[in-house]
């Protein structure tokens, strides 16, 4: 007897739980990630794709003849490599000649031959010995480079030029940056900011008068 009234005190509730969940079931509530009443987002504006700017260290070197405006001229690579017969390639910077006396080369344990082609001037040589154009070059320093290369292509490292306003994006080469034979920056020390003489001539007017 005091089962059966004491599961008649319980009926009413559970009837009542059953139905919320029924009614729950019906509009769709059973699905955390899907709120009620929300509508699927719309579809994003496409990012705009961004060229690579192409720097002219990939086909030239610079001599030490200046331009109007005193920047370095110049030399295409074919302007030589075009009429000598090639060379084998130097193991080191001692045995450079013409142009490239003087080139400083500290990149790792590599060698000229670890990058260039004998008799080829516009390819470079993959690790794995596949040729690749000159103008492909970030696919040369990705092979070693990887944590730089995962940056570059999340916007975090390089940098780029273009805007809304400011026409196409143009991101920067590797070369514009970074030297190749040594693609280290150097370091350097902080400096004050430049004397600015109309400001302390100001700052010395303004004590007179106290």
């Amino acid at each position: 007897m005091n089962r059966a009234v004491h599961s008649s005190l319980h009926l009413p509730g559970a009837a009542a739980l059953l139905g919320l969940l029924c009614v729950a079931h019906a509009t769709g509530c059973q699905g955390r990630d899907q709120p009620l009443g929300l509508r699927p987002a719309l579809d994003t504006t496409p990012i705009a794709s961004a060229s690579i700017h192409r720097p002219d260290k990939l086909s030239g070197v610079a001599t030490d003849k200046r331009d109007s405006l005193g920047r370095p001229i110049r030399a295409a690579c074919v302007t030589c490599h075009s009429l000598r017969r090639p060379d084998a390639l130097p193991t080191s910077t001692a045995e450079l000649d013409e142009f490239h006396v003087g080139l400083r080369f500290e990149h790792g344990g590599l060698s000229c031959a670890s990058c260039h082609v004998i008799g080829e001037q516009d390819t470079l040589r993959k690790a794995d010995g596949a040729l690749l154009p000159m103008r492909d070059a970030m696919q040369l320093c990705a092979q070693c480079h990887g944590p730089q290369l995962r940056d570059y292509a999340n916007g975090a490292h390089g940098g780029m030029n273009g805007s809304y306003a400011g026409g196409a994006r143009v991101r920067n080469h590797c070369v514009d940056c970074h030297d190749p034979h040594v693609p280290a920056f150097q370091p350097s020390m902080p400096v004050l900011p430049p004397r600015d003489r109309f400001v302390e001539a100001r700052g010395a007017g303004e004590g007179a008068h106290r």
